[in-house]
């Protein structure tokens, strides 16, 4: 088994569980502050036993548990114009930008349609769509879903042409405690649906997500110990990186070298 998948199945077994309606009461933080690290192995194996101990003041972060699964395969499905003008809004560090997926949560066969967006503070907003059956098209609701919210959030229009740009797939284990999530993901291998080129990530690192509506969580200040700073990376811009180093990738070259070697 992939190492990084294995480190996160165990870190999530040995934690004490927690249902899905207990972790969206607590943590659902559709708007919160994130940060993303690249983290090898054997320090993650060393956050996820501090932050799971038990011991821990407050009580110990528990793993997100559905129909008895501990870590879960997810599978997304990304789009953009035929210039990738959302790519290019995140890589020029536009003020307003946003990424437009369409997730699977493959062990429950549950589908969403998500636009993430970046306010002016910082803060990640998510809205998010359910779908049903099993198309990929973006048809008149999830047209009307993008326009109302790029109209009312930031006051533009949603952009003409859109397709499928990237595909994503991983596995996900996640920990909640004291309002606080973080997603640990693993396995990640990306697709670029027009030129059909792969990447998959370095299997002796975990992609460690912290989420809050404050600005550093626990696990923030347990890696910076570690000497593990958080990376400017997102599994789109980074993968899309990766399979298209022409782009132009300057901004994240050091993450997408770290995460992709083989492609980098």
């Amino acid at each position: 088994m992939n190492p990084a998948v294995r480190a996160i199945g165990r870190a999530a077994l040995a934690a004490h569980p927690i249902a899905l309606d207990e972790v969206n009461a607590k943590a659902e933080l559709l708007a919160r502050y994130d940060n993303s690290y690249l983290v090898p192995v054997e320090i993650f194996e060393d956050l996820a036993a501090l932050l799971t101990d038990p011991r821990r003041a407050g009580g110990p972060f528990r793993s997100l548990s559905v129909g008895g699964k501990r870590w879960f395969r997810y599978h997304s499905t990304y789009y953009d114009t035929p210039d990738l003008v959302t790519f290019h809004d995140h890589r020029q560090g536009r003020r307003l930008r946003y990424r437009i997926r369409e997730r699977v949560y493959q062990d429950s066969g549950e589908r969403q349609f998500e636009i993430k967006l970046k306010s002016g503070r910082g803060e990640t907003v998510k809205h998010r769509q359910r779908l049903e059956g099993d198309d990929h098209v973006l048809d008149e609701a999830r047209r009307g879903f993008l326009a109302g919210v790029l109209r009312g959030s930031y006051g533009v229009e949603a952009p003409d042409g859109l397709t499928t740009s990237l595909v994503t797939d991983y596995q996900r284990a996640t920990f909640v405690a004291d309002g606080q999530r973080i997603t640990c993901d693993a396995g990640l291998v990306v697709r670029d649906t027009v030129s059909g080129r792969t990447a998959a990530a370095d299997t002796g690192l975990v992609l460690v997500e912290t989420k809050t509506k404050g600005h550093l969580t626990e696990a923030d200040r347990v890696l910076h110990r570690y000497g593990v700073r958080a990376a400017d990376f997102t599994k789109y811009c980074g993968g899309y990186a990766a399979v298209r180093p022409e782009l132009g990738i300057n901004k994240w070259a050091r993450a997408v070298r770290t995460a992709f070697p083989r492609a980098a």
